[in-house]
């Protein structure tokens, strides 16, 4: 289950099956003047190995990939290239997640909305944290999580799934970000004619009509308490709801999601489309093996 070159070639044969036609024949996105020892397919694959199996200290694997996997990993770089080459490649690993996503989702017509916190530090750090703070646009700050109901410092992931539990769309922001702003991108994440469920914190009449209105996105929210004249959300909505909640759990549980060694915006960033491009991929190796998709832990075990 844990052979690090047996995982590394189920997941490389998976990236080169999706990106058949953009890659050339040494595997690599771009053109290099001179060829690198490590293809660009193999650079994706191996920043997504280390998240499907649990580990996410970058030191770790190239330690035990050094010691123990030497032979079977030839071409290995420096883990300073690696990181450059990995932060380069971001759009080509979204693209990725993008494209498995779409291929599970196909036949899709209701899906889950909700966020999750994503600290940097303790709340007690806010004022002398300087980690990700190279651009004001892009900084941190302080937000309110209400499933814990306490204050943290760092940024909140916004995500789309689709009632399978597939990500659809995501995105990051600042954690003061309410999450009802996050609606204005599902209108251009590809979602239509669908029904998405949301909790209360996602009631807003103007942008239900204008999801409705411009993507026959028919936005299903559970009622706050002082709401009288409005349908409550049906029960097969409230329990399909738990999925994208599971889901979340076995991101932070499972990939570590908020557990955060990146210093800058970029480098957290790309380290959380990894974890959610792992899943999407574990997630695809379940279906090709006809097993419930979101039985995570022991996918690669087949």
């Amino acid at each position: 289950m844990h052979n690090l070159k047996t995982n590394f070639d189920k997941i490389l044969d998976i990236t080169k099956s999706f990106f058949q036609y953009s890659l050339d024949a040494d595997g690599n996105f771009y053109f290099y003047p001179n060829k690198p020892k490590m293809s660009d397919s193999e650079v994706i694959s191996l920043s997504i190995l280390g998240e499907t199996i649990g580990i996410d200290s970058e030191n770790y694997p190239f330690g035990k990939i050094k010691s123990d996997h030497h032979k079977d990993f030839p071409n290995l770089i420096s883990r300073s290239r690696f990181n450059r080459r990995r932060k380069r490649l971001g759009d080509f690993i979204a693209r990725l997640n993008y494209k498995i996503s779409f291929f599970l989702n196909q036949g899709e017509d209701v899906y889950l909305v909700d966020s999750i916190p994503v600290p940097i530090c303790q709340i007690a750090r806010e004022k002398s944290c300087k980690i990700c703070k190279e651009k004001f646009e892009t900084a941190p700050d302080k937000g309110y999580s209400a499933v814990s109901r306490s204050w943290y410092f760092g940024y909140k992931l916004h995500m789309a799934t689709s009632v399978r539990g597939v990500f659809s769309s995501m995105d990051l922001t600042k954690a003061s970000v309410h999450d009802i702003h996050y609606l204005n991108e599902v209108k251009h994440s590809g979602i239509t004619n669908c029904i998405l469920i949301a909790d209360k914190a996602y009631i807003s009449e103007p942008i239900q009509l204008d999801l409705f209105t411009t993507k026959q996105i028919r936005l299903e929210t559970s009622l706050r308490s002082n709401q009288h004249f409005k349908e409550h959300l049906p029960f097969i909505f409230k329990k399909s709801r738990k999925r994208i909640e599971t889901l979340f759990s076995q991101l932070c549980d499972q990939l570590m999601l908020k557990r955060n060694y990146a210093k800058t915006m970029k480098g957290l960033s790309i380290r959380i489309l990894c974890k959610i491009t792992a899943v999407t991929l574990l997630q695809y190796i379940n279906y090709k093996n006809e097993k419930p998709l979101n039985h995570l832990k022991y996918a690669l075990a087949s």
